[in-house]
């Protein structure tokens, strides 16, 4: 064999690696899905969004709760028989409000139980949808995250405060606007904050988890731990099967470079 037929060679294996690479991690993912359906007797349904390979020009391509996201969980969650319980899996930073509270509302008229994991991070739209869910289970270093709507880069109730704090004719037209937008954004949200958290909790309840997360109590990207949820009064444990924590490493992470965090892949005992 010459040294261009051992190149070739090279080149076509360098290429085909990725692709077998990625077959193997989905089949690993499907392995443990199944595995846990099996021990719960559910439909597992995750909303993981990874950068994965994704990617342009070497600059990440970041992803977000959209249409096609609702479009794929409805889809889902249809396929199961309404008296099987679901297992939604979230780890997103959040995304379209339509989006999520189309899902949220999916799964707010299952008839059986459903249960949302946050094994790390469930943040805005995505805390939106785990508030849809009859329980909740956080890892112990998990965070969910306020539902106050922003318009634009602005959060809506810091724009009221400026309409608050200025005379009229101090204020230009632009801001007006978005203040009327931003009221009518804050009532919307916590309508539909109510209407998930109906069933499940008491009224009085339910007004104060809806007053905390959407009017402007704390910044957008404020942690909402599993002790901070359990004081704002939502039902949440820190039982999250072990598996859960397992599937979550078969979503990894990739980076354009070594990693600031390295440790051998070994329980320690």
């Amino acid at each position: 064999m010459s040294f261009w037929d051992l190149l070739i060679f090279f080149i076509i294996a360098s290429s085909l690696q990725p692709a077998l690479k990625q077959r193997m991690l989905e089949s690993a993912r499907q392995k443990l899905i199944a595995k846990i359906e099996k021990k719960r007797g559910s439909r597992v349904i995750l909303l993981v969004h990874r950068q994965e390979t994704m990617s342009f020009l070497g600059f990440p391509i970041y992803k977000y709760i959209d249409i096609n996201d609702s479009e794929e969980v409805i889809r889902a969650i249809n396929m199961t028989d309404p008296s099987i319980p679901l297992d939604i899996i979230l780890h997103t930073p959040g995304g379209l409000v339509l989006a999520a509270t189309q899902i949220a509302r999916a799964i707010k008229r299952h008839k059986g139980k459903v249960t949302v994991h946050v094994p790390h991070y469930a943040m805005s739209g995505c805390t939106l949808i785990a508030l849809a869910a009859d329980e909740i289970v956080m890892s112990e270093d998990a965070i969910l995250g306020p539902v106050d709507p922003q318009i634009g880069e602005f959060p809506a109730v810091s724009i009221l405060e400026v309409v608050k704090q200025k005379a009229v004719n101090e204020i230009d037209d632009k801001t007006l606007i978005l203040a009327d937008i931003a009221k009518k954004a804050i009532r919307q949200t916590k309508e539909i904050v109510l209407e998930l958290l109906s069933d499940n909790y008491s009224e009085d309840v339910a007004q104060k988890i809806a007053n905390e997360l959407v009017e402007g109590k704390y910044t957008h990207d404020f942690p909402i731990t599993y002790e901070k949820a359990r004081e704002l009064g939502l039902k949440v444990n820190c039982c999250i099967d072990k598996e859960i924590k397992q599937l979550m490493c078969l979503y990894p992470q990739p980076v354009a470079k070594k990693s600031s965090v390295d440790y051998l892949w070994i329980p320690r005992k």
